[in-house]
């Protein structure tokens, strides 16, 4: 038997990843399928903006929309074109590339949407202020 070499072995694997595939889509039956498989699929090209809060919670004022300009970031930002305050200061926002969301508060703990990531920094931040976050 030849001996496997490092060339083999990724043809190999990509010839697999390339049949799954296309399984996937064969199985999947339609092009309508495939696109509504949900919003943790789509990942961060979905640029759908969650729907716009404003609530108190904690005796907190939080709030998201839709950022003006895109972002604080140049081209667009980590938010995409979100924002979410927390007692008026910018909570800075990052969607993940599954669909989840994280804040530079809870950073290491995605949730599913802004206002999660909002309640989640309040719970953080048990009573403290929002300092704002310099931007580059």
């Amino acid at each position: 038997m030849p001996e496997l070499s490092r060339r083999r072995a990724l043809t190999a694997a990509a010839a697999l990843a390339a049949a799954a595939g296309a399984t996937t889509v064969t199985a999947a039956g339609s092009a309508s399928a495939v696109t509504t498989a949900g919003p943790a699929a789509a990942g961060a090209h979905d640029h759908g903006l969650p729907e716009p809060f404003d609530e108190v919670y904690k005796g907190r004022r939080i709030q998201g929309r839709a950022a003006a300009g895109g972002g604080h970031h140049h081209g667009g930002g980590h938010g995409d074109g979100y924002a979410v305050f927390v007692d008026g200061v910018e909570l800075h926002v990052m969607r993940n590339a599954d669909g989840t969301w994280i804040s530079v508060v809870s950073h290491y703990a995605p949730v599913a949407d802004p206002r999660a990531a909002a309640r989640a920094a309040v719970d953080e931040l048990q009573g403290a202020r929002l300092v704002p976050f310099p931007a580059n």
